[in-house]
């Protein structure tokens, strides 16, 4: 552990060539361990590969209570239970989808008729809103941005993207009630 420590100390004051032998000598190791839940070597490597790239850039954060080798087997078996966990979400989704939309490997014609109505639906009501107010739905809802990232961008404040945000989902609410009643 003091060696640990030691190692650790040199890494955190950005000394490249003690990173260098830490990755040479438990990238193989760890690739090879990720391999082993994963199953798949490429998604192996990108684990490892992007475990050191987080270690070297936030190395003057990281704090390790065991040792070394424990913190890094430790990250990379987080890392790999992730990847698989996200897998099989994809996987339970992607079935949902094809069982829902598709009749016989085939899609469903109503369901894709009413699918694309609302998509025009959603769109035209959109293109309604006044120019501040789309602007800063499109900023929140399709480039994910949070509202105090759009606040600063358009230099405006909080409150008002929270008001502008409501009023715009107000309306589509109030579109869509409208269009579901109809058909």
């Amino acid at each position: 552990m003091t060696g640990d420590l030691s190692v650790l100390k040199k890494i955190k004051e950005g000394d490249i060539g003690t990173f260098e032998k830490v990755f040479r000598m438990y990238y193989s190791p760890l690739c090879l361990y990720a391999a082993g839940i994963t199953g798949k070597m490429y998604v192996a490597e990108e684990i490892v590969q992007d475990l050191f790239y987080v270690f070297w850039k936030d190395r003057e954060d990281i704090h390790i209570f065991h040792s070394l080798k424990n913190y890094m087997y430790g990250a990379v078996r987080n890392r790999s239970l992730q990847y698989c966990e996200h897998q099989d979400v994809k996987n339970r989704h992607r079935e949902t989808v094809l069982s829902k939309g598709e009749v016989n490997g085939e899609e469903n014609p109503q369901e894709a008729l009413e699918y694309r109505e609302l998509e025009e639906l959603i769109n035209r009501t959109l293109n309604k809103l006044p120019e501040r107010r789309l602007r800063i739905f499109r900023m929140h809802r399709f480039e994910g941005k949070k509202y105090t990232e759009i606040a600063s961008e358009l230099s405006l404040s909080v409150k008002t993207i929270e008001a502008e945000i409501t009023k715009a989902l107000q309306m589509l609410r109030k579109e869509i009630e409208n269009y579901t009643h109809i058909a």
